[in-house]
């Protein structure tokens, strides 16, 4: 059994910043993977009829809109790049609307072998996407075949109502195109309630991945263990804050693939974009 890490960004950057820098001429990619886009008169972005926009790097502020791109460790000669594509016609800052589109590229070429359009992963409102990220650990499916994943953190700006959440898919290359083979699964995840200072109830999971011996319709099992922690702090007599941690629990899943996918939990399934 191989335990699958998330691997980690470089020091001083968030993992978006560190994951978009593998882009290189992010400008060339766009062109390369969108030959009709059209770029900005300040060069920082392109548009696709009739209103796609297409960032090539990430947006000031806390939402990584930009391209995302990461060398796939399991074939090297590979760039992993998700491209977000906001709809500008629907999209303010405070909702944003669009797809994500990903990409498996040559790094010499930069020609794209495979093309996966995700609807609506780009869509949220009071649950704000915070977060795009590779996860290119070690998922060997089955001889020859190995998955990468994508990670989408999101989160609200609720202070006395915090929520947060990470969602994995996972994908495999089949043929010339991509195919999902883990749809929306929660891999993180937090909330409460609390009345801003300290007093408060809140809750917390990780969730991490293994891949087993065992094998259904050709492809390994998915071992999943799940964490659940929770704390309850509340001032102290001299009114410093204290934390109150519980007991943790855990639950174990193993996900067998259905000769499509590998079926999520009810319990473990992500918010609906």
């Amino acid at each position: 059994m191989c335990t699958v890490f998330l691997s980690l960004a470089t020091a001083g950057l968030s993992p978006a910043q560190a994951a978009a820098g593998d882009c290189g001429d992010a400008a060339a990619l766009v062109q390369q993977a969108y030959p009709k886009a059209r770029k900005s008169t300040d060069g920082t972005s392109f548009t696709l009829e009739p209103h796609t926009s297409i960032a090539q790097t990430l947006r000031d502020g806390d939402m990584p809109f930009g391209l995302v791109c990461k060398v796939w460790p399991a074939h090297d000669e590979l760039l992993l790049v998700a491209v977000p594509l906001l709809d500008s016609s629907q999209s303010s800052d405070d909702r944003h609307v669009g797809d994500i589109e990903l990409l498996v590229v040559d790094r010499n070429s930069l020609q794209v072998r495979q093309r996966l359009l995700q609807p609506d992963l780009m869509t949220d409102d009071a649950i704000a996407i915070r977060e795009i990220e590779f996860d290119t650990g070690h998922y060997g499916l089955a001889p020859g075949i190995t998955a990468f994943g994508l990670r989408i953190g999101m989160a609200n700006h609720s202070q006395p109502n915090p929520f947060s959440e990470t969602d994995l898919r996972l994908y495999a290359v089949d043929g010339n195109g991509l195919r999902v083979v883990l749809a929306g699964m929660i891999v993180a995840g937090s909330g409460g309630e609390g009345d801003t200072n300290c007093a408060g109830s809140f809750h917390s999971t990780q969730v991490t991945l293994t891949m087993g011996r065992a094998v259904h319709h050709g492809y390994h099992d998915i071992h999943v263990v799940e964490r659940s922690d929770t704390d309850n702090p509340f001032p102290d007599a001299n009114g410093e804050c204290q934390s109150h941690p519980g007991k943790s629990t855990g639950h174990t899943y193993r996900l067998r693939y259905d000769g499509s996918r590998y079926p999520v939990p009810a319990a473990l399934n992500a918010l609906e974009p």
